[in-house]
């Protein structure tokens, strides 16, 4: 992978928000949730997240994450995804969320 100069991973922005509502999303080709996710002055946004092997929509619920806020929406089945929500596999594959260690603002920015 080409590396990126520090200019380039600035541009993207990376953000603190709570989970506040987790729909089902049975029209998504792998099992996923639909957050809804507030991000303070940043406003609520709404993601897609493959994350239904570790977590039920009840442990999601006031949990933060973090999120890429500055890519485009993305039309996933009947839903637009406005932010992207960030993960890493665990040793089988099944999306294990990023998460501060301790509760930040919501909209607080990743640098």
């Amino acid at each position: 992978m080409e590396p990126l100069s520090f200019a380039e991973f600035e541009r993207v922005d990376i953000r603190v928000g709570t989970i506040v509502a987790v729909e089902e999303f049975p029209k998504a080709r792998k099992p996923a949730y639909k957050l809804t996710i507030d991000f303070g002055t940043l406003g609520i946004k709404r993601s897609s997240a493959q994350i239904t092997h570790h977590y039920t929509p009840e442990d999601l619920l006031n949990k933060q994450v973090l999120a890429v806020v500055n890519f485009p929406p993305k039309q996933i089945a009947d839903f637009m995804s406005e932010c992207l929500t960030l993960g890493v596999p665990d040793e089988n594959g099944a999306v294990v969320l990023v998460q501060p260690g301790l509760s930040v603002p919501n909209g607080a920015r990743l640098f």
